[in-house]
């Protein structure tokens, strides 16, 4: 069938800076650049282009440009392109479209409509080069007081206390499986994670027994609905157990990882046979209540003898903040709540675009009935979904997260540049890919210290930030909505987010 769709994207070749060195041809993995030896010339295919830049970035002569394409169809309100070309792609396919990483849609981003306070001449603001400050916090059910007795001059701890995980700073990386992400990358978060003292997530595809040993204590092992890879040594060979219920980039559906992906390690670590596709149901199939939810936690924690805090992830939507309630009622210690702007490798674009909630409206309410009903210390808020920077993450601390979790933030660092092909399984960056020649591309000592980069970078701006304030621990800001002000916001808006508008 002869395709109606446009290209998406032109690709220009300046014939004057180009060395015919084919190295776009090789490393384009969508075959967009092909070589004629006979004519000594380059011929490019755009209809194929997803616009990953990497043949731009590769160039050795800077000769190749890729831009949006220029073609239009004639100007309609309601029929933009994006509405075009899905529905031409579905009458050719008759399939669901499908799409990668998170929503795109300029559905409002609250973060850039709040601004943080600062300190001036009452309150002095503190030089994080001359003072300490502190980012250091605490995952994990609070004691709601703290009863310390003196045994002669040594303080003694008298009130129980339950097991907590320690960060360096309040920045974890979100879960992303082994299988949808390539090894090298895995690992990559995995070394970024316990060099900087942070934590990160292994998604739903199990953790690798060869990385056991040497990356547990800062592992997050989940537990979901394909329950891939869960077994008592997996459980226990991490610092905290994660409950995955919903994510914010498909709330309400499952996953699939196409056989393709399913490689012979990835298949050892999920325990399913080699090439077979990996469905993950949509509901978890022990769970229909919050009863059930409860006897599940309780089973993990006893599994891992009441060593691990036990965390539940939701999406965020409607009346999210009824959910949280009864989450942490069933027993758990960690509440992760995924926003609408949540990544995903593969998720019905029609879903990713259109349903769950925007996170920063589904965390203020989160915590603030938390706090009306007076649970708030006994669970831990992870916030997910769409931080870019470090100030979308101390305003979401502001707002009562205490910490957030970053994937799309890391892919990029990584390289990735979210052209949203992450289902094919041919990212041209070596992450989304278990195509051995593709996944060459990474290096684990390089990519790793890019994201250790990252990380320090974003704490230095913290610590900025902060001393800005003139306060120098990122408790002491934790909920703390009063150091924020909304701008260009409704008043409903204003009232979700319990913050007063700019100038109160």
């Amino acid at each position: 069938m002869y395709s109606h769709l446009l290209s998406e994207f032109t690709v220009q070749r300046m014939d004057d800076r180009c060395i015919r060195c084919q190295v776009c041809e090789r490393q384009c993995p969508n075959e967009v650049h092909e070589y004629d030896k006979e004519l000594d010339r380059m011929f490019t295919y755009e209809e194929k282009c997803v616009g990953c830049q990497r043949c731009v970035v590769m160039c050795p002569a800077k000769a190749l440009f890729v831009r949006s394409h220029p073609s239009e169809y004639r100007m309609n309100a309601s029929w933009t392109r994006d509405k075009f070309q899905n529905l031409k792609k579905q009458a050719e396919t008759g399939g669901v479209v499908l799409t990668g990483s998170g929503n795109d849609k300029p559905y409002r981003i609250y973060w850039d409509h709040m601004v943080l306070n600062a300190s001036q001449v009452t309150n002095p603001s503190i030089d994080p080069l001359r003072e300490p400050m502190e980012l250091k916090t605490f995952i994990g059910r609070k004691p709601d007081t703290l009863k310390i007795n003196m045994d002669g001059d040594v303080p003694k701890v008298e009130s129980e206390l339950h097991p907590n995980i320690t960060l360096k700073s309040p920045v974890l990386f979100s879960a992303m499986s082994y299988g949808a992400i390539s090894y090298r990358a895995y690992k990559s978060l995995a070394m970024a994670a316990k060099e900087f003292g942070v934590m990160f997530n292994t998604g739903e595809g199990g953790l690798p027994v060869e990385m056991r040993k040497d990356y547990a204590s800062n592992a997050i092992v989940q537990c979901a609905s394909g329950r891939f890879g869960v077994d008592q040594d997996y459980l226990n060979s991490a610092a905290m157990i994660e409950i995955k219920i919903g994510q914010g980039a498909k709330p309400g559906i499952g996953g699939h990882l196409p056989g393709e992906k399913v490689a012979q390690h990835v298949a050892q670590t999920r325990m399913i046979p080699q090439g077979t596709d990996a469905l993950s149901p949509a509901p978890q199939h022990d769970i229909y209540s919050i009863e059930d939810l409860s006897m599940l936690i309780y089973a993990l924690k006893e599994a891992t003898n009441y060593e691990k805090p036990v965390s539940v992830k939701i999406a965020a939507v409607h009346n999210v903040a009824a959910i949280a309630s009864g989450i942490v009622r069933a027993g758990a210690d960690v509440v992760a709540i995924d926003g609408i702007r949540g990544g995903t490798g593969a998720a019905p674009l029609a879903t990713r675009d259109n349903v769950g909630i925007p996170l920063e409206l589904a965390l203020a309410s989160v915590d603030r009935r938390l706090r009306e009903e007076g649970i708030r210390s006994k669970c831990s808020i992870l916030a997910a979904g769409g931080f870019r920077c470090s100030a979308d993450v101390l305003k979401a601390i502001a707002l009562g997260a205490d910490a957030v979790y970053i994937g799309t933030a890391a892919l990029v660092a990584m390289g990735c540049t979210l052209c949203q092909k992450c289902y094919t399984g041919k990212c041209a960056w070596g992450i989304c890919t278990q195509n051995p020649y593709l996944v060459k591309r990474l290096n684990p000592e390089i990519t790793s210290q890019r994201l250790v980069n990252l990380l320090k970078a974003w704490s230095h701006e913290l610590k900025e930030m902060l001393g800005g304030m003139g306060i120098n621990a990122i408790e002491s800001i934790r909920g703390n909505r009063e150091h924020l002000r909304g701008i260009s916001l409704e008043e409903w808006e204003l009232n979700v987010l319990g913050v007063k508008g700019a100038g109160e």
